[in-house]
C-alpha cells in the first residue's frame, strides 16, 4: 500500500530524474553558475526550487541558487508563509515589490485577458534584477504541459510553430533562461506540491479569468489524452523532431532549388526538361 510518505518519495525520485535529465540534455547549468529562480508562489516554481536545491546539494554546491519573488502589488498578497518556508529550507531569497498590478488594471479593459501585459512587465522586472545582481541563469517553472499547450496556442491563434524552449538566449543576448521542468508532467508536480504542503500564494489577477485560451487548449489536450494517453508525450517529442522538408517554411528548406539538387544527384530522369517557374 502506498502511504503518503512513500508516494512522496517516489514522486520526488521521478521528478528529480526528469529534472536532472533535462538539465543534462540541454546543458542548462554549468559549474560556477549563479542561478536565479523566479518563485511566483505557485506549485510549479515551488517544486522547481525544491528540486534544484536538492540537486545543488548533490553536486556539492557546484552552482549557486538564489530565489526571487516579485510582489506585484496584488490585493491580498501575503508572503508570510513563503518567507517562513524559505527560512526553514535555508535558501537565500529576496521578495521585492514592483507595482505592476496597477499598471495592468489601468491599461487592460476589464473584459480582456491580463496575462500578456502582466507577463511582459514581470519579465522586465526579472531581467533587470538578474542583470543588476550578476546572475548567469534565470530558472522558470514551466513544465511539459506548459510547453505543449504553448505549441497548440501558437499554431491555432498565432499561425506559428513555436513553444517555450528549455533553454533560451534572450533577444538582447544578456540572459539565458532555463526551464528544468521541461520533461515533468503537471499532474506529478501538482501531487508533489500537495504532499509537500508548499505555502502557495494564489494569483488573483489572471486566476479570475476562467475563459482564457490556455484553459481551453489545456482541456482539449486532456480530452484527447483520455482517448490516447501518449498524445501529450508525442507532442513533446514533436518539438524535438522537426522535419523541415515536410513543412512549408522556405527559410528552412530550399524548395526553389530542389530540381537543381535532383540533377546534381544524377537522378535517372535528369534528362527531362526543368519546368518553367510560374
Amino acid at each position: 500500500m502506498n502511504t503518503p510518505s512513500s508516494k512522496l518519495a517516489k514522486l520526488e525520485k521521478k521528478l528529480l530524474h526528469y529534472t536532472g535529465k533535462a538539465i543534462a540534455d540541454f546543458n542548462m547549468i554549468q559549474k560556477g553558475d549563479k542561478v536565479m529562480l523566479c518563485l511566483s508562489g505557485g506549485k510549479d516554481s515551488f517544486t522547481l526550487l525544491y528540486l534544484l536545491n536538492q540537486l545543488r546539494k548533490r553536486s556539492n554546491n557546484k552552482f549557486e541558487l538564489f530565489s526571487v519573488t516579485l510582489d506585484q502589488g496584488q490585493p491580498g498578497w501575503n508572503d508570510a508563509g513563503l518567507r517562513a518556508w524559505m527560512a526553514q529550507q535555508k535558501i537565500p531569497f529576496d521578495v521585492y515589490k514592483q507595482d505592476t498590478y496597477s499598471v495592468v488594471i489601468e491599461k487592460v479593459p476589464e473584459n480582456k485577458t491580463y496575462c500578456s501585459l502582466c507577463s511582459r512587465l514581470r519579465r522586465g522586472s526579472i531581467y533587470t534584477y538578474a542583470a543588476k545582481n550578476g546572475y548567469t541563469k534565470i530558472a522558470l517553472g514551466h513544465h511539459r504541459d506548459d510547453m505543449i499547450q504553448s505549441l497548440m496556442m501558437s499554431i491555432l491563434y498565432n499561425g506559428e510553430v513555436k513553444s517555450m524552449p528549455p533553454k533560451l538566449l534572450t533577444d538582447n543576448k544578456d540572459h539565458i533562461v532555463i526551464r528544468p521542468l521541461a520533461y515533468c508532467q503537471e499532474k506529478d508536480i501538482a501531487e508533489f506540491s500537495k504532499l509537500m504542503e508548499f505555502p502557495i500564494i494564489p494569483c488573483n489577477l489572471c486566476g479570475s479569468q476562467e475563459n482564457l485560451a490556455r484553459q481551453r487548449i489545456k482541456k482539449l489536450i486532456n480530452d484527447l489524452a483520455d482517448e490516447n494517453e501518449k498524445i501529450p508525450s508525442n507532442m513533446l517529442h514533436a518539438l524535438q523532431a522537426l522535419q523541415p522538408s515536410q513543412l512549408m517554411d522556405k527559410r528552412h528548406w530550399d524548395f526553389k532549388n530542389l530540381e537543381k539538387e535532383r540533377l546534381q544527384a544524377g537522378d535517372e530522369t535528369s534528362f527531362l526538361p526543368q519546368a518553367d517557374p510560374f
